[in-house]
């Protein structure tokens, strides 16, 4: 597991290796349209990883249908995801525990049949999916 923080960068070296679309929403805590991601209705067996790290954030067997137009998951791999109150009390961010990267938002309790009642609402450029198989 990658040491909090441990991938560092300037703004200039990430904007170097990321996409412009990229950049704007894992540095600059974007959000692409709802339902344009390319993840959004994806299910195969693998694990998502940090589009701007490469580091292991979620296993696809967490991932659901939530109907949002985001991809969601009910729970992230263990230390890999941190949460940040947003300053207005709403909402919680989610990032990358390694690079801070921004993924999208957390929320609870809205019922859905999971083992955590949680939807991890994640940007699909915030992601990268790496089969299984």
């Amino acid at each position: 597991m990658a040491v909090p923080g441990s991938v560092q960068k300037t703004e200039e070296e990430w904007q170097a290796i990321l996409s412009p679309e990229q950049f704007r929403i894992l540095r600059q805590k974007g959000t692409e349209y709802p339902g344009t991601g390319e993840y959004n209705k994806f299910y195969g067996e693998g694990v998502y990883n940090c589009a701007g790290c490469g580091t292991p954030l979620y296993k696809s067997t967490t991932k659901f249908d939530s109907g949002c137009g985001w991809p969601a998951f009910f729970e992230g791999l263990p230390g890999a995801i941190t949460r940040t109150p947003d300053p207005d009390g709403r909402r919680v961010e989610i990032t990358c525990t390694a690079c801070g990267g921004h993924l999208g938002h957390v929320f609870k309790g809205e019922g859905f049949p999971t083992p955590t009642d949680e939807r991890h609402c994640v940007n699909s450029v915030s992601i990268k999916f790496t089969s299984a198989s």
